[in-house]
């Protein structure tokens, strides 16, 4: 009887082993490494952000997470004299690539020089927007939805934005309309994960826009589920724990004003279809309207900024679908008060901010992030676009978004909820 549970015991101890190996190998051959931060691959030394503690180590894992760790770090100690292909590439060429991208030659690049702008202590700034997200992530009095579950509570489908790069440590959390295109095509170029021609690109803007939004292009946590099984969470939560994780925002009115003018003012197959004949009907009373959206701009029928302000207010449109992720709020995306974020950007600071976070991962000697568009919408703007819009739907719309305003540090627009 002793040997025969014995043999079971081996049995199933070998079986989990095996599929420890077959998961390692999975992530080996797969468009994403697995590469812990060893020293091989650590982007920064400990204390190197704020906000990353001095000290952190594998001990203070669960025991399941702490197994899987050094078993997986251990078997990957073959690959540190791999040499990385990455590394060892440096930006060549123009620094003004061709732009064959329809919606980026409208808007066009804005190339001037950024270079001294030293204005901002980088490092005190990072300080303070994280101390201000913490704070009021732990303030009892200050509540939205979502904010009191663990990360344990977060379904997987609400975690297809966090963007993994195990070649360099990195976890990005995009956000549509933050620059999100451009940083894409940064992560793209730092994991290796896309090929032209065999060869991995080396600048951010020679990848085409089709590719950067397609979802097989990137490694995110909600594909872990399909990847490692019921180890995914563990996974997940020893990435979260030694990588570096960033995300960058914005204001959220003006952020509204972007999405609406890039999914309603350019003719958009997929957006007409999907919500704006919905918004003529329910909010302007158009009936037969056309089925493209070239007709439909041809006969003068576009939606207006205050059907898509009604659309965002009417209960009905939560009920029937979660808001698109083009105007979803950041901490239904990005789940700051679950995820401890070591860098905080912001649109408004964009080229400061890209150039210190490069620095900090170092990998600015591989590549520079992209230039900012021109006419990119501005937060002066918001008085013209919100000036028909009823106060009392202005004042429901911040109460709608309060929680990005609030955890990000933005203002209260009080000239837009006053009289």
């Amino acid at each position: 009887m002793t040997k025969a549970r014995l043999l079971r015991l081996s049995v199933v101890l070998v079986s989990i082993f095996m599929i420890l190996l077959i998961i390692v190998y999975w992530d080996n051959v797969g468009t994403a490494h697995f590469y812990l931060h060893t020293s091989f691959s650590r982007p920064h030394s400990p204390g190197a952000i704020p906000g990353i503690t001095a000290g952190e180590d594998w001990e203070a894992l669960p025991d399941v997470d702490e197994f899987l760790a050094k078993l997986l770090s251990s078997s990957l100690k073959q690959n540190s004299s791999i040499p990385r292909k990455t590394e060892q590439l440096l930006v060549q060429g123009s620094s003004k690539p061709v732009v064959s991208n329809l919606e980026e030659n409208v808007r066009g690049y804005d190339w001037s020089a950024h270079n001294d702008r030293n204005s901002l202590d980088q490092e005190k700034l990072q300080i303070e927007r994280q101390r201000t997200l913490r704070e009021f992530c732990a303030n009892s009095s200050f509540t939205f939805p979502t904010k009191e579950r663990s990360f344990d509570d977060i379904p997987n489908y609400e975690l297809n934005h966090l963007i993994v790069d195990d070649r360099h440590g990195i976890i990005y959390c995009y956000v549509p309309k933050v620059a999100c295109t451009n940083w894409k095509r940064v992560m793209i170029v730092l994991s290796e994960s896309l090929l032209n021609q065999g060869i991995p690109y080396q600048n951010p803007l020679d990848i085409p826009r089709e590719h950067v939004h397609n979802t097989s292009t990137h490694l995110t946590f909600n594909k872990f589920w399909r990847r490692y099984g019921k180890f995914s969470r563990h996974l997940m939560k020893i990435k979260l724990k030694k990588y570096t994780k960033f995300l960058f925002v914005r204001d959220p009115f003006v952020r509204l004003i972007s999405a609406f003018r890039s999914k309603f003012e350019l003719e958009n197959e997929e957006f007409y279809r999907r919500f704006a004949i919905p918004m003529l009907k329910l909010y302007s009373n158009h009936t037969n309207l056309p089925t493209s959206v070239s007709e439909a701009f041809g006969a003068g029928l576009k939606v207006s900024f205050s059907d898509f302000i009604q659309y965002l207010l009417d209960p009905r449109t939560e009920k029937m679908a979660p808001f698109n992720e083009h105007w979803r709020q950041v901490y239904r995306l990005c789940h700051p008060c679950q995820i401890d974020y070591d860098f905080i950007g912001k649109l408004e600071t964009l080229d400061e901010d890209a150039a210190y976070l490069l620095q900090l991962l170092k990998v600015d000697r591989l590549l520079r992030f992209p230039p900012s568009y021109r006419n990119r919408t501005a937060s002066s703007w918001e008085d013209n676009w919100f000036a028909k819009i009823p106060l009392a739907w202005r004042q429901q719309l911040y109460k709608l978004y309060e929680a990005d305003f609030v955890l990000f540090d933005y203002p209260k627009p009080e000239n837009l909820l006053k009289d």
